[in-house]
């Protein structure tokens, strides 16, 4: 392990054994064949052996560390923490009964406006727009029913929904809005809206649920003289907080993430800041051409800063560096970060928040060294403009972090697959050279850089065939699949080692790494991907003194969630886990069974030495509590058979009795869902003594907290 120190208020040393009892009967042995049945006995294997020293202790691990990752993209926010029921509320689509939307929108859930009373009722008005670049005008006739609609929501009965639509047009016009649960007249409720002006006015409305519905709908419909104009349209639950999702909140909340980046990710090359702030009814919506849909800049820069304050979290902000500009950049800063004497920070006031946000973290670009992002660049370029915009960050706030957009060469080298031009060299590409970006940007803009980012998107069913130069499917067993996350993690770890080689004084600074985009399993199954996630942080825990912050991807990872109700998935239950009970100061573990190389190319998919603690095929990482009154072990069992383990400790002094947390599957293809009972959970056990032998049950996480005597 990195970094060791001696603890040296514990001197004595002792040995004691204990079991990790066995909670299912049968489940699936293996990635390969889902339907085989998982092995309970562990009769025959070799006993493994963990020592854990205590007064060898390592750098504290950083809250940061599991930290997460969100982008505005998918439904991560949109129809996801964000509380919003209905699509495009800023009409970015033509109201029509055309079966495609053009140009595409990618999000994965995404109802669409209809209008009412005819095919050719509607008209997209460009001339008197509210948000955007057109706005919904419907011409009425007498007691005709003329206007629009959107269908696709789930009701619940007695639920309050709280909204508002933004209209103008002429007097004559009779306006309602109605949100209706059936088939019947009576199965809605409508609201009659106040006489209109020519001037857009809001106007808000509650609804509550008459019945229960999978396909409700809302309508906002006219009769009378004149035309209407429709600008904006919102409907949220009612128990909305500050726009987000109560329930999810709640659950996020107990994660305690340490910090969440945003808003991206690839979307970040094309995103324009000042479409999000101010009146979000008055925010255009745009569309990302990285993501080929619509963002509604709903949430915008206030919003996150709600959210990372909703979850008790620091925010980590990046800046656009792709088609963005350093002075813009500059501007965001000032915006969210400066007095209220400054150009934006009087903007910022204007808005409802006269005091400055002080967000410290601040990332400059994304991802710069790919083809595929907007904006993309030579590696000289962006040292460049790295330095620019940094300078230019600082000049209007000199107390803020910087995070560069590294990638070391086997970040270039993974993400080579993505690449729509031929590679420039064979790999692995060498340290040093023009592919290598985090090298390059540690000898070229050093005194620009506090974290150096990283990311780790493991394909764990394939390795990198050097003869063919190309990422071939293995079959591999589960073991071997679930190694590949924290091997790109200890990649990470050798890189650093071979920059304090290369590079003169880099040990001085105080640069370290940011994993800040990361999952677990690639395509695997949902708990394949959670054992892989664990040993990931496993490995960051080992490298604690370089790794100093994460960035899960992404934060909906940790929850599923339908229209009504949410749960913990087996991720979020792992990070759960793992930053309420598992230490801060990371104890060296040594064992007999050292880890077995899985397939792959050094250099490129797997680092020289292999991750991992020398326990195969068990992962065991130890850390000390912050108050020293506890020893935690962690202990991931990624194998479809029981394991045994004896565990022995140096110089430490317990008293008779722990705890034990247990995260296990009967199968790797089990999930939570939400509104059913949890097919996962922490299991929480009291040992009112110490047994005599560790057997790991299979496709499990284990963890224990051993109170030490004082």
């Amino acid at each position: 392990m990195k970094h060791m120190k001696p603890l040296t208020s514990f001197c004595f040393a002792i040995v004691i054994i204990f079991t990790v009892c066995g909670i299912y009967g049968t489940g699936i042995a293996s990635a390969q064949n889902p339907g085989e049945n998982r092995q309970k006995s562990a009769a025959g294997q070799k006993e493994i052996t963990a020592t854990v020293d205590a007064t060898k202790v390592g750098e504290s691990i950083h809250r940061y560390v599991y930290g997460m990752f969100t982008e505005l993209l998918g439904n991560i926010f949109e129809h996801g923490l964000w509380a919003e029921m209905l699509s495009d509320r800023k009409f970015f689509y033509t109201v029509d009964t055309s079966s495609k939307l053009s140009p595409i929108n990618t999000r994965w859930f995404q109802n669409r406006w209809r209008p009412v009373g005819g095919i050719d009722v509607v008209a997209m008005d460009r001339e008197h727009p509210y948000a955007g670049e057109h706005s919904p005008l419907i011409k009425l006739s007498g007691s005709t029913v003329y206007g629009v609609q959107q269908s696709g929501l789930v009701l619940r009965a007695g639920r309050s929904y709280t909204g508002r639509v933004i209209l103008s047009g002429d007097a004559g016009a009779i306006i309602k809005v109605s949100l209706v649960w059936g088939p019947a007249n009576d199965d809605r409720q409508v609201i009659q809206i106040p006489p209109l002006t020519e001037d857009y006015l809001k106007y808000p409305f509650i609804f509550t649920a008459g019945a229960d519905a999978e396909n409700g709908r809302l309508e906002i419909t006219g009769t009378g003289s004149g035309s209407f104009r429709i600008g904006a349209v919102s409907l949220m639950p009612a128990d909305n907080i500050q726009g987000f999702r109560s329930d999810l909140v709640a659950l996020l909340r107990e994660l305690n993430s340490g910090i969440y980046r945003w808003p991206g990710g690839n979307m970040l090359a094309g995103y324009d800041w000042r479409d999000g702030i101010g009146d979000i009814d008055r925010r255009p919506p745009r569309y990302d051409y990285a993501w080929n849909a619509v963002e509604s800049n709903d949430v915008g820069t206030e919003e996150f800063l709600v959210l990372c304050d909703l979850l008790s979290i620091d925010p980590y902000i990046c800046v656009n560096i792709g088609f963005g500009d350093a002075f813009s950049a500059a501007r965001w800063v000032e915006y969210v970060n400066g007095s209220e004497d400054t150009p934006m920070g009087r903007i910022r006031a204007f808005n409802g928040h006269p005091e400055p946000y002080s967000v410290e973290w601040w990332g400059i670009g994304n991802e710069m060294y790919g083809q595929w992002q907007l904006g993309h660049m030579s590696v000289e370029h962006y040292i460049l403009k790295h330095n620019m915009f940094a300078q230019a960050l600082l000049d209007v706030d000199p107390n803020i972090k910087l995070i560069a957009s590294g990638a070391t060469p086997f970040e270039t080298s993974t993400t080579a697959r993505h690449h729509r031009k031929p590679l420039p060299d064979k790999l692995p590409y060498k340290y040093g050279s023009r592919e290598d970006w985090s090298y390059q940007l540690l000898a070229n803009s050093s005194d620009y850089i506090d974290f150096l980012a990283e990311h780790l998107y493991p394909v764990t069913s394939q390795a990198f065939d050097a003869d063919s130069q190309k990422f071939v499917d293995v079959d591999d067993p589960l073991v071997d699949q679930v190694r590949r996350v924290p091997n790109r993690v200890k990649a990470v770890a050798e890189s650093w080692d071979e920059y304090l080689k290369r590079i003169p004084g880099l040990k001085d600074k105080n640069i370290t790494f940011a994993i800040d985009e990361w999952t677990g399993g690639g395509r695997g199954s949902p708990f394949m991907r959670t054992l892989c996630a664990a040993e990931g942080l496993h490995e960051i825990f080992r490298h604690s003194g370089i790794i100093t912050m994460g960035g899960y991807t992404a934060v909906t990872s940790c929850v599923r969630w339908n229209v009504n109700d949410a749960c913990y998935s087996s991720v979020g239950l792992l990070f759960k886990l793992y930053r309420h009970h598992f230490g801060t100061l990371p104890l060296e573990v040594t064992g007999n069974s050292p880890q077995k190389p899985v397939k792959g190319t050094v250099g490129v998919d797997k680092p020289a030495v292999s991750s991992g603690s020398d326990t195969y095929p068990l992962d065991v990482v130890a850390a000390l509590t912050g108050d020293h009154k506890k020893v935690t072990v962690a202990i991931v069992n990624p194998t479809g058979t029981a394991q045994i383990m004896k565990l022995y400790f140096k110089g430490t002094q317990f008293k008779n009795t722990a705890k034990q947390y247990t995260i296990s599957a009967p199968d790797l293809n089990t999930r939570n869902n939400p509104g059913e009972k949890p097919a996962i959970e922490i299991r929480e056990a009291e040992l009112k003594k110490v047994p005599e032998k560790i057997e790991v049950i299979p496709l499990s996480i284990n963890l224990f907290e051993l109170e030490l005597k004082q």
